[in-house]
C-alpha cells in the first residue's frame, strides 16, 4: 500500500519517516518533492566498461560541488545527490520517480534504480540523463524528484554499501 499524505505525515510524526531538511509545502497527495543538492560527480570521458569486472563508477567519475549548478549538454549523464537525507524505518520502503515537470523538458532523473530500500539512512543517488535536444542548467534547491512510500509485509532493513551514502 502506498502512502497518502495523511499516512507519510503520521510516519513522519512518529519518527518512522525521517527527511532532513523537511519542508511540509513539499508534501503532495502520495509522494515529497526532493530537491537537488549540490554535490556531484562528472564523468571522465568516454571509457570502455566491462558490466563483469567490478562496475567501480569512481572509477570513472570525479566529484564536484557546484553551489551554482551545472549545465548538463544534450545526451550528457551526470550522478547528483538530493539535498534531503532519508531515513526509513524497516517498516517501510520507497521509491523515487522524476517530476513531469521536468521529464517534460527532456531531464531523466534516475535511470532505473527507483527502489529505496527499508532501514536506509542517505541522500538519493540521481543518475541525471538529459535525453533532450537542449542544454538544460541543474541549480541545487530545485524540486527535481519525486519519493512515494510503501509499507511493506514485514519488517526488512537493507545493509548494503549504500545504505548510509551521503554522497554521489
Amino acid at each position: 500500500m502506498i502512502l497518502s499524505k495523511r499516512e507519510m505525515l503520521a510516519a513522519i510524526k512518529r519518527g518512522e519517516i525521517i527527511i532532513t531538511p523537511f519542508e511540509k509545502g513539499l508534501v503532495g497527495a502520495c509522494s515529497i518533492d526532493f530537491r537537488l543538492g549540490d554535490e556531484f560527480r562528472l564523468f571522465k570521458g568516454k571509457n570502455k566498461v566491462d558490466l563483469t569486472d567490478g562496475l567501480d563508477y569512481l572509477k570513472l567519475t570525479k566529484p564536484a560541488t557546484k553551489p551554482e549548478g551545472i549545465e548538463l549538454q544534450s545526451g550528457e549523464m551526470v550522478l547528483g545527490v538530493t539535498l534531503e537525507r532519508l531515513s526509513l524505518s524497516q517498516k517501510y520502503c520507497g521509491w523515487i520517480q522524476g517530476r513531469s515537470r521536468i521529464a517534460r523538458m527532456g531531464l531523466m532523473v534516475h535511470v532505473s534504480s527507483g527502489l529505496i530500500q527499508p532501514g536506509v539512512d542517505n541522500k538519493q543517488v540521481l543518475e541525471i540523463v538529459n535525453l533532450s535536444p537542449n542544454a538544460i542548467t541543474l541549480k541545487p534547491g530545485v524540486p527535481i524528484c519525486q519519493v512515494s512510500f510503501e509499507v511493506l509485509s514485514s519488517e526488512a532493513s537493507y545493509e548494503g554499501e549504500f545504505a548510509k551514502q551521503s554522497k554521489p
